[in-house]
């Protein structure tokens, strides 16, 4: 099938840092330009979408889809149909909760191979680091992987076991050398047991995973990152106790940064009833403080991205009848009102549209290696466009849910900003509420080595590859 030629003409189009009035030219999938209004090529289809907001499509850079192994709690047909809806046209996949994990070279390929024809976005994959897959982390850098994922705590599934500093000190030189970053779940925890008490209280829960866990696994992040030179990112950040740590670092320039979530943006702890099992994560939601002070640290830009961290599993592990806290599985899923749940966060706190395309679209493209192909309305880049209306706002109900299950803490809360149209390389996979073709999104690999290396600056003051090629 031809890549699509057409111009989308809006009197709101994000360039740069701005809100214009024009059009966005598209040629073969491409954006060709973006022309002032009476400027557009003749002999091209015209969509015009009045007053709507033209973003660039989000880049979610942190989603579990869980297939193979797992395809019950999620895969990528049901999750890559969500993040359409959603504003997303790529979506770049963790190596668990899928078995096998993507540890291997021959895990990523099955991986790949399951999601090959099945998904409404582009894809790409993280692999990850445990303690004894060294000998294959060069062959998945080969292989087309993103970067890697690891963790400082036990991760919840058995296949894939958390890492400590010494397995670090080995990894990041190699790491390092390839440019490839390191993601990291940065909790260490100190031993002591969760609090006694009733299994219910959200308050209880929040109890067993202090700040102060995450805040020294930054600090001995920062340290490891300065002693390797390896590119480090702390994924899905919950304390703002770490802020002035990773301020340091940035003023270090040091190659790290820092994601933060819609759901620590949105919710607060206490806000949570005790037994409301749809809002465990880790680490988990805190108090509205808290919350405030992430916000600050988007807006100052300590912290550099948005994104889901969409970790869904079937209801009943979620144990939402007894309430229990520490059985249910901790994950959000919120692939599909990402976009929404921030525009509603930042328009309430005077920051705009240009700040969250930064956020979500920008930024997590150049952690990727996907600078100069996703993440911009520009010259030369994938036409991956959205249609957003800024001033709607919508009820999130169970019935309207595109994951493989409905379950969220966003139903029932109202959201601002409705995705109306999704196009990816120019292709309308994403019209109100329809999906007008088939899955047409394809698989995303890293490049390393050779010629046209090229540094970028992703929010977190370091350096990285900035070349992507789509995998034949």
């Amino acid at each position: 099938m031809s890549s699509p030629s057409l111009v989308l003409r809006s009197r709101r189009v994000l360039c740069g840092q701005e809100l214009v009035d024009g059009a966005v030219v598209v040629k073969e999938g491409k954006v060709a330009a973006l022309v002032a209004p009476g400027e557009e090529p003749s002999g091209l289809p015209v969509v015009d979408v009045g007053e709507h907001v033209v973003l660039p499509g989000v880049v979610d850079c942190h989603a579990h889809v869980n297939e193979p192994g797992r395809t019950e709690w999620e895969g990528f047909e049901t999750a890559t149909r969500a993040a359409a809806a959603g504003g997303i046209t790529t979506l770049v996949d963790m190596p668990l909760n899928s078995i096998p994990a993507t540890t291997t070279e021959e895990a990523l390929r099955l991986k790949a191979s399951q999601a090959e024809g099945r998904c409404f976005v582009d894809h790409a994959f993280w692999g990850g680091v445990v303690p004894d897959n060294g000998a294959e982390l060069e062959r998945m850098v080969a292989a087309g992987i993103m970067g890697f994922k690891c963790f400082l705590v036990p991760s919840g599934v058995d296949e894939f076991p958390h890492v400590d500093r010494a397995v670090l000190e080995r990894v990041m030189p190699v790491l390092a050398r390839h440019g490839v970053p390191l993601l990291v779940h940065a909790e260490l925890a100190d031993g002591e047991a969760p609090p006694e008490g009733d299994v219910r209280s959200y308050r209880g829960y929040l109890e067993s995973r202090p700040r102060r866990w995450e805040d020294e696994a930054i600090r001995m992040m920062i340290a490891l990152c300065r002693e390797t030179g390896c590119r480090v990112h702390i994924v899905h950040l919950s304390s703002a106790d770490a802020l002035p740590d990773i301020a340091r670092a940035r003023w270090e320039r040091l190659p790290f940064s820092v994601e933060t979530c819609p759901h620590y943006l949105s919710f607060a702890a206490e806000e949570i009833i005790d037994g409301a099992t749809h809002f465990k994560c880790a680490p988990p939601i805190r108090e509205a403080e808290n919350r405030e002070r992430l916000w600050r640290g988007l807006a100052e830009g300590h912290i550099g991205q948005v994104v889901s961290d969409h970790s869904p599993c079937t209801p009943a592990l979620k144990r939402l009848s007894e309430g229990d806290f520490g059985q249910a599985w901790g994950g959000i899923a919120s692939l599909q009102f990402s976009l929404p749940a921030v525009w509603t966060g930042a328009r309430a706190r005077g920051l705009g549209l240009a700040d969250v395309a930064r956020w979500m679209c920008q930024a997590p493209a150049a952690l990727a290696g996907l600078e100069g192909v996703k993440g911009a309305i520009a010259p030369g880049h994938d036409a991956d466009l959205v249609v957003f209306d800024p001033e709607a706002s919508f009820t999130v109900e169970s019935s309207r849910v595109l994951h493989r299950h409905p379950l969220t803490p966003y139903e029932g809360r109202t959201l601002s900003g409705r995705v109306e149209m999704t196009f990816l390389r120019g292709q309308r996979i994403y019209d109100r509420g329809d999906f007008p073709m088939e899955p047409r999104g394809q698989r995303l690999r890293r490049r390393h080595g050779g010629s046209g290396e090229g540094d970028h600056d992703d929010g977190g003051g370091g350096k990285g590859t900035r070349r992507v090629r789509r995998a034949a």
